[in-house]
């Protein structure tokens, strides 16, 4: 306690020095929290959008490659068929999948009276809401019965609903055309928000055999999409691969002619970059701290030469060498613990306003305790020589000293 009160006498009596002084640890510690706020808010939206495009969702591409989340993930080889997804859906949903349905998808302008809009036209089953955990808001989705007889209906987003629909009609049970068809709107999906590859509303779904057929002009789906039981993503996968290689009669030393994509594979790509995103940013904002600890070690170094007198009297009084040292390296850890409190309330009021503006910011608890551990560490480390260096003064030479 002793040592704490000649700390907090020593740095009140220049208020203007001690804060300068700390203020490279301010900075520094503001600086590390605010960044690893900053990576790890980043990293949780990046999550949050691929996890709100469907909850355990498979998709299955035709084609091989190693390059799964690239253009080659595509596939160009017509080797997946209608009947594959009632298959997977009926051999496996006693273990693995809870649903399963063919996709397609293209680009086509909508109209509806003087509107026109360009947007994502996607072919699909009834297991589609299921699947990518979405909700009707107005009107009914199409039914299985209606993509067996290639029915000409279809569910728009929200985006595509307000630029075709400005006015604020209704737009369930109007008529618009998908190129040079007419489509029926019986339904309109909740709003879903951004994801991964842009805005998820700014769709409209129609039966996949009619978009496949009347739009596109082909009779191949382009893919499949599945959902898996909690938890049994991974098993889905292998269970998946097992049954589309006996009906593909694919033989065992060959590679699988379709590649399977799971969202778990997305988060986790998507957190290791993040995490490696986060500790750069950290790594760089903790040079600050140490630039902020030669601050801290040069100052004390200036004030054990001012106060070599103070020193001397102290020691010939009966003070001995550890007195002395640990008197000055308490006060450089005063320094270094109110500059890393300063720079918490810092980081705080950034993160607090970068927030009101829309950017992913959070506080961590862990990253506060970081950054007052490490301005403690700096503060020691910092303050460790000067100390010694007032700690050995010869107490003759220390009393003669003006």
């Amino acid at each position: 306690m002793e040592f704490l009160k000649l700390a907090l006498f020593a740095i009140t009596r220049n208020k203007m020095r001690a804060f300068l002084t700390m203020l490279g640890i301010i900075v520094g510690v503001g600086a590390v929290i605010a960044m690893i706020g900053i990576g790890e808010g980043s990293k949780r939206a990046s999550i949050a959008l691929i996890q709100n495009m469907g909850s355990n969702m498979l998709t299955i591409f035709p084609g091989q490659g190693s390059n799964r989340f690239g253009p080659s993930a595509m596939g160009s080889s017509d080797i997946l068929l209608e009947s594959d997804p009632p298959l997977i859906q009926q051999e496996l949903s006693g273990s693995s999948v809870v649903a399963a349905s063919a996709h397609v998808q293209t680009t086509r302008p909508i109209i509806y009276q003087n509107s026109n809009y360009v947007t994502q036209v996607q072919g699909t089953g009834p297991e589609f809401l299921q699947i990518r955990g979405w909700e009707v808001e107005g009107g009914r989705f199409f039914t299985d019965t209606e993509v067996r007889g290639m029915a000409k209906v279809c569910v728009i987003g929200q985006t595509v609903k307000d630029n075709l629909f400005p006015n604020g009609e209704d737009p369930v049970g109007q008529t618009v055309r998908v190129g040079a068809l007419p489509f029926q709107v019986v339904g309109v999906l909740e709003k879903k928000g951004a994801g991964m590859w842009g805005d998820q509303d700014d769709l409209i779904v129609a039966p996949y055999t009619t978009v496949m057929r009347k739009i596109m002009g082909r009779d191949k789906i382009q893919r499949i999409m599945v959902s898996a039981q909690e938890g049994k993503a991974e098993l889905a996968e292998s269970e998946v691969t097992a049954l589309l290689r006996q009906r593909m009669k694919t033989a065992p030393k060959d590679d699988n002619p379709f590649m399977i994509r799971k969202q778990d594979d997305i988060v986790q790509m998507q957190t290791q970059q993040a995490g490696i995103l986060t500790a750069l940013l950290a790594v760089a904002a903790s040079i600050s701290l140490v630039v902020g600890g030669i601050g801290i070690s040069n100052i004390m170094l200036v004030s054990v030469t001012e106060r070599t007198r103070e020193i001397g009297v102290r020691r010939a009084l009966g003070a001995t060498q550890r007195n002395i040292l640990w008197q000055f390296l308490v006060e450089a850890m005063v320094l270094a613990f109110f500059g890393g409190l300063i720079g918490v309330a810092f980081a705080m009021s950034a993160i607090a306003i970068l927030q009101k503006f829309q950017v992913p910011a959070v506080t961590e608890t862990w990253a506060v305790a970081l950054g007052l551990g490490f301005s403690g560490l700096v503060g020691v480390a910092a303050g460790f020589l000067p100390a010694l260096k007032a700690a050995r003064l010869n107490v003759i030479d220390a009393l003669r000293y003006e």
